[in-house]
């Protein structure tokens, strides 16, 4: 277990996202960071990484480049930003605290295979630092609730870091797509089933040439009680702990007595 609580006043806090350093949901939780904490750090990609899931970049060398006083852009992933901030740009004092997000939409069910936001959270699990990814709903062509975010995400952190959780676990946190004073609440949930890109749109270029472009995105339907999604639809904040370790444990047991 990581030992609880931490101390957020003295904490150092990292934030970092998938959407970009210029995205308005890194500049939200960086602001909601330093009600926390005066050690707030930001390291976050140069460029978009929806989607990037876990990858690492290793074909390339990568850089660092500083835009100011305590905040960074890497012009690689979400995971290559984290890696970078603790093994590098922290290496004097690994940060106490990893937050990913605000995701520009929301990341459940399985989104999370996907989630750039999510693998930040993910490696600094797997770094051995606590860590929480956030994400805000929205329904199609509307405005994205930033205030949602904003008005709840210190508490959910405050609250998540007064209690101990298990290591090579993260918390995926999701905000509705209503209004601050709309939230029905903050609950616990398992992680439901959606799946994106199963409607591939196909097209073609001017000169005539096939190109595809994966979506779109499904509306939103309600899942199973319990679940992050069906959380989300009923306007709650949903917190779903995510485990690492996928080894499936029924299916080791049965193998271990075919190959034993």
């Amino acid at each position: 277990m990581f030992d609880r609580p931490i101390d957020l006043a003295a904490a150092r806090v990292l934030v970092t996202n998938d959407d970009g350093i210029n995205a308005p949901g890194l500049k939200l939780l960086a602001k909601v960071a330093r009600t926390l904490s005066q050690d707030v750090w930001i390291v976050a990609p140069e460029q978009e990484q929806s989607g990037a899931s876990h990858s690492l970049t290793l074909s390339r060398p990568l850089r660092i480049r500083k835009l100011g006083n305590r905040r960074f852009a890497v012009d690689g992933t979400p995971t290559d930003c984290v890696l970078l901030a603790v093994n590098t740009i922290l290496r004097d004092k690994a940060p106490t605290l990893v937050l990913s997000g605000v995701n520009a939409g929301a990341n459940l069910g399985e989104d999370v295979t996907y989630s750039g936001t999510v693998a930040a959270a993910m490696e600094a699990t797997l770094l051995e630092v606590p860590a929480i990814a956030f994400s805000q709903h929205y329904q199609n062509r509307s405005a994205i609730p930033w205030k949602t975010a904003e008005a709840h995400a210190a508490r959910v952190i405050r609250r998540l870091t007064a209690e101990p959780w298990p290591r090579n676990t993260l918390i995926n946190v999701n905000f509705p797509a209503v209004a601050p004073d709309d939230v029905a609440g903050i609950v616990a949930t398992r992680r439901g089933r959606r799946k994106i890109g199963d409607g591939v749109v196909e097209r073609a270029d001017p000169r005539g040439r096939p190109y595809y472009w994966i979506g779109p995105l499904r509306d939103e339907a309600p899942d199973m009680p319990g679940t992050d999604l069906n959380a989300v639809t009923e306007g709650k904040v949903s917190l779903s702990p995510i485990y690492l370790d996928l080894t499936n444990g029924p299916a080791l047991a049965e193998l271990k007595k075919v190959f034993s």
